[in-house]
């Protein structure tokens, strides 16, 4: 309360320049994920270029944020290399049901498969790390399992009963056929002309 209110018997409102709890904690919560969000996506393009021993300053100075900043999200390094799989592990699961709201089937299924091969890329970069036997990688697996399994299995099933792809293909199948075509070409463009052929091959053979 003001001087000035408590004089008049009025207490401050929305209106006085204070702003509420509330909307102050929201807008906290915001940053602090926004900075979150960028530290990701800068280690994600780091990584990609420099290798996961890059400098801790040129990710946080890529992210537009400071040091402390940095270090208050990922304390360790490895802290920061499981964010960034796991972020990538998410992204990829939540691409799912956005392309099969958007697309036919058939159409949405060749699609994530594109965009689960740009998974493998970012996976390829980390994974000296990630087979390291650090402990903070520990929970990785699980956590693909949870999340990308189910979401290529719906589109799956989705494409087999519209009928525009072949019946005979499990999901696991394609998971480690689209990652065995991946993982040892380093050229991104060859990878997909690569998984496109695997797609045209789920077509042959489809119901009529």
């Amino acid at each position: 309360m003001s001087i000035g209110g408590a004089m008049s018997g009025k207490s401050e409102g929305p209106g006085d320049g204070v702003e509420p709890r509330g909307h102050m904690e929201r807008r906290v919560r915001t940053d602090v994920q926004r900075n979150l969000d960028a530290l990701l996506q800068s280690a994600k393009a780091v990584f990609a270029t420099t290798g996961v021993d890059a400098p801790v300053r040129e990710i946080a100075e890529k992210a537009g944020v400071g040091i402390g900043t940095f270090y208050r999200h990922f304390p360790q390094r490895a802290d920061l290399i499981a964010a960034v799989f796991r972020h990538e592990i998410d992204t990829c699961a939540k691409a799912a049901p956005i392309l099969a709201a958007e697309h036919p089937p058939g159409e949405a299924l060749a699609k994530w498969l594109h965009r689960y091969a740009a998974f493998i890329a970012t996976k390829r970069g980390l994974a000296p790390a990630l087979h390291s036997g650090n402990p903070a990688f520990e929970t990785l697996r699980a956590h693909f399992e949870q999340r990308v399994r189910p979401a290529l299995r719906t589109l799956l099933e989705s494409a087999v009963a519209a009928g525009e792809i072949r019946s005979d293909v499990e999901s696991d199948d394609l998971l480690h056929a689209v990652a065995s075509l991946c993982m040892p070409v380093q050229d991104d463009g060859r990878a997909h002309r690569m998984v496109a052929l695997l797609i045209d091959g789920l077509r042959c053979g489809k119901r009529p």
